[in-house]
């Protein structure tokens, strides 16, 4: 068995910028099951690009409905439908069935075609994934829609994915103890922004957070020239390591 690894597949947000598709994170977990924490548009490709195979995937577990963390969803379903595999277990928000359903409703030649098993998750709640030994647990974020951030605990390793919010007490305290918090950083420091993170808005957190490593993600283009002023920004605040995610970047918790 190997440790859980974690490839972030897209790293950017719904205004396109070169290298960076949309939301997008691979965890293979210590038993070889492949998770992936939301579908934006391009993941699908880039899972492709990543040597894995749209059947591969185990679970898809969605942070928020927003376009830019679910595009690639129903082409993923389709891409394992023609590929003769239908099931597919997603996790989600409140509303995620109704969205779904509606999509594919949309979609005559694609209704009956999945074997859809949807679960949809409130704050707090913890679950076990089936056919594996990880826990997986939720806490809502501070976003323009309802938002979870995930912890998920695997073979001794804890990484915690935060989704689209702005820093708040749920999410920190749920990130406690984790070897790796992915959090987004939309925009750069000095940029005036509620339901989204800046460097400056991580900082009241930063003295108390107990976590190995924190990874930036979701940048938006306003942030481009500018990611070395956040790394330092933060590193001079923060006793862990801190990176700024990249497309098809691996890494170990």
């Amino acid at each position: 068995m190997v440790s859980m690894k974690i490839q972030f597949l897209g790293s950017g947000v719904a205004i396109p910028w070169p290298g960076r598709v949309q939301s997008g994170i691979a965890v293979e977990t210590e038993n070889g099951r492949l998770l992936l924490f939301d579908c934006g548009a391009g993941v699908l490709q880039r899972l492709f690009e990543s040597g894995r195979d749209p059947r591969d995937v185990d679970a898809i577990i969605l942070t928020h409905l927003h376009l830019d963390h679910v595009a690639d969803v129903l082409p993923l379903l389709k891409s394992r439908w023609l590929c003769e595999k239908s099931d597919c277990v997603i996790y989600g928000p409140h509303g995620t069935r109704d969205w779904l359903d509606g999509l594919i409703g949309l979609y005559p030649y694609l209704q009956g075609r999945f074997d859809l098993c949807v679960t949809e998750l409130t704050p707090g709640r913890q679950i076990t994934l089936d056919g594996s030994d990880c826990r997986l647990s939720c806490a809502a974020g501070v976003h323009s829609v309802p938002s979870l951030g995930y912890r998920l605990e695997d073979g001794g390793k804890i990484m915690v994915y935060a989704g689209d919010t702005q820093p708040c007490d749920s999410l920190m305290e749920l990130a406690q103890g984790a070897d790796v918090l992915i959090h987004e950083c939309s925009f750069p420091l000095g940029f005036d922004v509620d339901c989204h993170t800046t460097p400056e808005m991580l900082e009241p957190y930063l003295d108390k957070l107990d976590v190995g490593k924190l990874y930036l993600t979701h940048l938006y283009p306003q942030m481009q020239g500018r990611e070395q002023e956040a790394l330092e920004y933060l590193r001079s605040r923060f006793k862990g390591e801190v990176h700024i995610a990249s497309d098809l970047l691996e890494i170990d918790p």
